[in-house]
């Protein structure tokens, strides 16, 4: 029901007098604001979320070194948004459902996610749990509920509304976080979402990234009104407004969306203002629409170095054990792309396995088409006559590649 008030005048609103401010806890030297409390946090579980930002941040500056060489297709990066993904992550119970973006690889990583499946799933090979079917970066992994991701913009964010619904009705105490950015805030998915969680009533926590630009548009040519957070007024939903490079606010923040989601039923809405560091993915050039001055002045405000801080503030952290850690996470990644890029891909047949319940003769006979030709021109398709005959001996210059040769 709608509730009104009389007047006998016209007024007209703009909602200038809603005035979103931004939680934040932890400064940039790793000091508390004056009169924040931090969060409760263990030391254990502090090792565990700064573990998992060095984690992603080694991931992403390696894996991008390897598309750049070539022996990687594509690739997008966290970089500069940790804290708002990983400090998310922490908050929610393990079997709650994450649907990511494309850019939440580090909520994959605290939950257990290991290099090897982020590195089988990159290079699609024979262990990919997609089997090979996905571009890189589109992560799925049932056992840590985390929703696989798909290419089209915003289609998580309904599927999240009503993945919530389902877990109102089980009563389980479970709820879905939902990750985009604020340019998948501008697609016709993100108001249909909102509108179904808050008629239905269910936990949910739609979690805006807010980095500044969908691609190369900035923030202020995506929306006249005062970022994402105040669209929350128009579905009568919770809102809070987050630093998203100040780990301790995501955390403390997402924590009481979580409760309110789950004792109350009611979605919540979050939008943590955050910059993306590196480039769109590696298709994209910063330099084309952002300046240097602009990128330095955010390197400063880094929620890596800024939760490091925090915990040699703590006594919980030193310089040695910085240092072993970076060295052992390069030695890590490096070594378990060198395994993944040698296995060999899925089997052909997986082409069209998983479809019907059984191949129905139409796919088979299209498989045994491709199976003669990939025979017929093995040079072609190495990978794949390879596949079909292991024993098969064809030149394949992205296997020499990998293997240091030329």
């Amino acid at each position: 029901m709608t509730t009104t008030q009389d007047i006998h005048s016209p007024r007209f609103l703009a909602g200038d007098e809603f005035s979103i401010p931004t939680f934040r806890l932890l400064q940039q030297d790793g000091t508390l604001f004056e009169g924040a409390e931090a969060p409760e946090l263990s030391r254990e579980q502090a090792l565990k979320i700064y573990h998992t930002m060095v984690a992603t941040r080694v991931l992403d500056e390696r894996m991008m070194a390897a598309q750049r060489q070539g022996r990687l297709s594509f690739y997008m990066q966290c970089t500069g948004e940790e804290a708002a993904v990983i400090g998310a992550a922490a908050a929610l119970d393990d079997a709650d459902m994450i649907m990511a973006q494309y850019r939440e690889q580090g909520a994959l990583v605290y939950r257990g996610f290991s290099y090897d499946e982020f590195m089988n799933q990159l290079f699609g090979n024979e262990l990919d749990y997609g089997k090979g079917r996905q571009m890189p970066i589109h992560y799925g992994s049932r056992k840590l509920h985390y929703m696989t991701i798909s290419s089209p913009l915003a289609t998580q964010i309904p599927q999240a509304a009503g993945y919530a619904y389902g877990q109102k009705l089980a009563g389980e105490g479970h709820c879905t976080l939902c990750f985009f950015g604020e340019g998948a805030a501008s697609e016709g998915d993100f108001h249909a979402a909102l509108n179904m969680a808050a008629v239905h009533e269910v936990p949910v926590i739609f979690f805006c990234r807010n980095n500044g630009y969908a691609i190369s548009t900035p923030s202020i040519e995506q929306f006249a009104a005062d970022g994402v957070a105040p669209r929350a007024f128009g579905y009568r939903m919770h809102v809070i407004r987050v630093d998203g490079n100040d780990i301790l606010a995501v955390l403390s923040a997402t924590r009481e969306a979580r409760r309110i989601a789950v004792e109350q039923n009611k979605p919540v809405l979050i939008e943590a203002m955050s910059y993306r560091l590196a480039a769109h993915s590696s298709s994209d050039d910063p330099s084309g629409y952002r300046s240097k001055k602009e990128e330095a002045a955010w390197r400063e405000k880094d929620p890596i170095l800024r939760m490091q801080h925090w915990l040699i503030d703590q006594g919980w952290w030193n310089d040695d054990e910085e240092k072993a850690l970076q060295e052992s996470l390069r030695r890590e990644v490096l070594e378990t792309m060198k395994r993944a890029e040698k296995r060999p891909p899925p089997p052909l047949d997986s082409l069209v396995s998983d479809v019907y319940a059984d191949v129905t003769p139409a796919l088979q006979r299209q498989l045994d088409r491709l199976k003669a030709h990939v025979r017929q021109y093995p040079e072609a398709y190495p990978k794949g006559a390879r596949s079909l005959d292991p024993d098969v001996k064809v030149h394949d210059d992205d296997a020499d590649d990998a293997q240091g040769g030329k």
